[in-house]
Parts: C-alpha cells; sequence; structure tokens
C-alpha cells in the first residue's frame, strides 16, 4: 500500500518555489525563508504564490509528485505533472467501458449510491450526537427521503435519471446543513448551495475543501494509472477532470463537509478569518489558510477501516484505495464497483 506523505501548502501570494539539491526552496521575494525535504512530500500546492522554477517542476515531474496550482479564492488553475503513468491497455479499457452506455451508468450508479448513503449517515451522526439540539422529527424525515432515493437509483435505466435523483438528494441533504451548524450561527449561515463565487462564509470553506479534495482524487486515478478526464455520470469537457469528480461525489459529505461543520463547531474558524470582496465574495484570509491546512493534514492522517477491504487506511488514502479499486473493476479482477459506503 502507498504510504501517505505530507503535503506542502503555499498560502500566501508572494512566495516563490525553487529546487536546491533534494530541497523544495521557498522564497519571499529574494530571501529563503524554508527548506523542505522533497522526499518527504506527496506533492506540493500554491495559492495564489508568485511562480514554481523549472528546475523544480521537472525534479517532481521525474519522481510523479504533482504540484497544483489554485488562485487565491481556491479555484483550480493547473496542474504540473509528468509522464502519463500506467498501462495503456487499462485506459484503453477505461475509454471501451465509458463509452459503454450500460457499464458506465451501472458504475455511476454505485458512486452516487455511495454520495446519497454517505450522505444520509451524516444526517444520522448528527442526530445521534445533537439530538437534544436538532429537530428529531425533521432529520428523520429527511433520512427517510434519502431512503427512498437510494431505492429510486437501483432502478434507474438512465443518466439523466441518475442525475435528477441525485440533484433531489443534493437538496434534501443541503437543506439540513443550517441545522447542524451548532455555534457561531450568527456568522455562519447557510440557505442554500451556492458557487462561482461562494456568496456566504460556509459556502466558502465547502468549495474550498472540495476543491482540495478533487486534485486528491486526480492525483490518485493518475498515480493507479486511470484517465482523470475520462468519467462515467460527469459528461466529458475539455480542461474538465470528470472521473475526478465522479470519485470526489462518495467523500462531500462524509469527509468534506463533516470537516467544515467541524472547523466551525469547535470554533477553530470564525469570521475574523474571511475577507469579503466588493462583489461579496467571501475569502479565506492567509491565516485562516493556515488553520484551515492544519486542520485538514491532521484529518488526512485519522485511520479508519476501511468498509470494504477490512483494513486500517488514512482518510488521505482513501481517494488511492477507492482509484485502486476501480482500476481492479475495469481490468475485469472484480464484478462491480465498492463504492466506499462509511458505517462508524
Amino acid at each position: 500500500m502507498k504510504k501517505l506523505l505530507n503535503t506542502l501548502y503555499i498560502i500566501q501570494p508572494n512566495r516563490y518555489l525553487s529546487l536546491d539539491g533534494e530541497n523544495v526552496i521557498i522564497n519571499d521575494q529574494h530571501e529563503v525563508i524554508g527548506r523542505v525535504p522533497l522526499h518527504n512530500l506527496d506533492g506540493i500546492y500554491g495559492f495564489g504564490c508568485n511562480g514554481v522554477s523549472p528546475a523544480l517542476m521537472g525534479k517532481c515531474a521525474s519522481c510523479s509528485k504533482p504540484i497544483v496550482l489554485f488562485d487565491r479564492n481556491g479555484r483550480f488553475l493547473c496542474r504540473c505533472e509528468g509522464k502519463v503513468t500506467g498501462n495503456v491497455l487499462l485506459r484503453r479499457e477505461q475509454y471501451r467501458v465509458a463509452d459503454d452506455y450500460v457499464s458506465s451508468l451501472e458504475i455511476a450508479k454505485n458512486m452516487i449510491t455511495g454520495k446519497i448513503f454517505n450522505s444520509k449517515y451524516v444526517l444520522k451522526r448528527a442526530l445521534r450526537d445533537h439530538s437534544d439540539r436538532l429537530d428529531t422529527e425533521k432529520f428523520k424525515s429527511k433520512i427517510e427521503q434519502l431512503d427512498n432515493s437510494l431505492l429510486m437509483c437501483k432502478t434507474i435505466q438512465s443518466k439523466q435519471e441518475l442525475l435528477g435523483v441525485e440533484g433531489e438528494a443534493a437538496q434534501i441533504y443541503f437543506s439540513l446543513m443550517d441545522d447542524m451548524i451548532l455555534q457561531q450561527k450568527d456568522f455562519f449561515k447557510f440557505s442554500s448551495r451556492n458557487r462561482r463565487p461562494p456568496k456566504d462564509a460556509v459556502n466558502a470553506l465547502l468549495s474550498f475543501t472540495y476543491s482540495i479534495c478533487t486534485t486528491m482524487c486526480a492525483n490518485a486515478l493518475e498515480g493507479v494509472g486511470l484517465d482523470p478526464y475520462v468519467g462515467f455520470f460527469h459528461t466529458d469537457r475539455p480542461g474538465r477532470c470528470s472521473l475526478a469528480l465522479d470519485l470526489v461525489e462518495e467523500f462531500r459529505s462524509v469527509l468534506c463537509d463533516r470537516f467544515v461543520i467541524s472547523l466551525i463547531n469547535r470554533k477553530m474558524i470564525n469570521e475574523n478569518h474571511f475577507e469579503i470582496k466588493e462583489n461579496g465574495t467571501y475569502l479565506l484570509t492567509d491565516e485562516g489558510r493556515k488553520i484551515f491546512f492544519t486542520a485538514w493534514q491532521n484529518k488526512k492522517q485519522e485511520v479508519i477501516t476501511h468498509p470494504y477491504l477490512d483494513e486500517k487506511v488514512q482518510w488521505g488514502m482513501l481517494p488511492y484505495v477507492q482509484a485502486l479499486l476501480l482500476a481492479r473493476l475495469i481490468r475485469g479482477d472484480i464484478d462491480g464497483y465498492p463504492v466506499f459506503l462509511w458505517r462508524n
């Protein structure tokens, strides 16, 4: 099993990264302010940084350590990687499966089933932990509606139907997001999911976390030899990692959403960690990002028992594990895709 290494996050906009031997050098204009051994890293994420030297890009590409760049809002810009890895026969088979409507629909149904199941788990967990502070009947009603959505997934015959069920289930789930926020309610208010740009602090945190997790999924898919741009549920579009967007569906509620809710309810992030732009966009400050990534690194290190493999894995390894299982399915080693269904 692959070892989970550290990720280097660069959050200050005036940083420039270069290479010195086997070390990543962090520069602030002409001053060296940090040095990190490259062999300790599994990737580098830069948010609004000034740039990366060609030497460092080449070194990272040669040892399969991605460099991923985002703007200050957390919107994905680009990913620097080396030669395409993996067995070409695996990718050819992936394209055949993606072009086969019945086969790709079956995989998509599994993935969306996982998304809805995990969304239901998050609601049940919130109700279990905070029954004295939540509207029990309201939560039970929404959980029952998600059960109906799961039943509908079994009989769906088209991707259009699946998209409709997925969208309705998402609305049901997000209708309780504000209820699960128990602290700092004056500032962290959630009425509906919005993005591009996010118009409140909760949506800003959700979008930021989804972006990070989607990139993790893209890196994991690339790492096992699959093409992250050819998906089974999300349609092909130039520049869009459709398969990574498929894979991240399993982790949105159970990993990303619970992480965001925890940041707020534990008061690790507060209103002082946001700046609001003239157009109403909410943006994490540098200090807010530092707190976010420290907590995210800690979350990635937490160990769970994988429900299908029955093995101990870290949260940060889940995209890689699921990518491996997907590759096994495409190769014909297993009969169906074992979507991540979290039970705890």
